[in-house]
């Protein structure tokens, strides 16, 4: 589907303000199994039409069964956009309805893929007690991040949820950094230090892993320039503040 129907392109998001960061991982290396929406801040997958109109953003990774569902309403929603008997206000109405309604056509099978791990849950209730995440926000426990898991959306629920109130909006204008944002900024799974089972390898260097996104190991350099940018402004200003006293 997506060779025969879409162009496919890229875009390096990890220097934005609100990318996460991750171990950084070759083509060539091991790739292991996530759940649905898992690292949000380092990976979102937009299907735009071809004015560059944002027809749905699936946050994070997801399983290949899904994510072609996902683009399948990506086609009935661009047909609407395309289509000249509507006003705009009738396709943002549509939009949203069908964003919705396409929660009740993902089974439990999706549902189940798509449910949050314990640490994103954990740094969400510390940190977002009021996140859409939680059904009922007063029962969550902000300060040990405990969350009954009948109280848990999951994030292809949430995923149209926050879709429907961004109807056919352009790319430029699309709030990436709001509508991706939740679980923890970094997200590892260490693949290339595991087996052909899944397991670490025993006596693994993890700390030895090359970074990518928004952590100062991902780039060192420009990180030791900015100290000393600040070190040296530092000094200019005592400087001028010494020579000031001196006259």
């Amino acid at each position: 589907m997506l060779k025969d129907d879409f162009v496919c392109g890229y875009k390096d998001i990890s220097r934005k303000h609100y990318a996460g960061a991750s171990g950084k991982h070759r083509p060539d290396e091991n790739a292991v199994d996530t759940t649905n929406g898992a690292g949000p801040h380092n990976l979102q997958m937009f299907i735009l039409a071809s004015d560059g109109t944002v027809l749905t953003c699936m946050p994070g990774y997801w399983h290949s069964e899904d994510l072609a569902k996902e683009l399948r309403l990506a086609f009935e929603l661009n047909k609407i956009w395309q289509a000249h008997d509507l006003s705009l206000d009738q396709k943002k109405a549509l939009f949203s309805q069908i964003q919705l309604a396409h929660i009740q056509d993902h089974g439990a099978a999706e549902h189940k893929r798509s449910q949050m791990q314990g640490f994103d849950i954990q740094y969400e209730a510390q940190h977002r007690p009021n996140s859409d995440f939680f059904i009922n926000q007063r029962a969550v426990d902000a300060a040990t991040g405990k969350v009954d898991q009948g109280n848990l959306k999951p994030v292809d629920v949430v995923m149209h949820q926050r879709m429907a109130a961004r109807p056919f909006e352009p790319y430029e204008k699309f709030d990436v950094a709001v509508y991706s944002d939740y679980g923890k900024p970094m997200y590892d799974k260490h693949e290339q230090f595991r087996d052909a089972n899944g397991n670490i390898i025993p006596n693994s260097n993890l700390a030895s892993e090359p970074m990518i996104g928004n952590d100062p190991r991902a780039h060192p350099i420009e990180t030791q320039v900015k100290h000393q940018g600040k070190s040296a402004a530092r000094q200019a200003i005592m400087f001028g503040i010494r020579a000031a006293l001196a006259h």
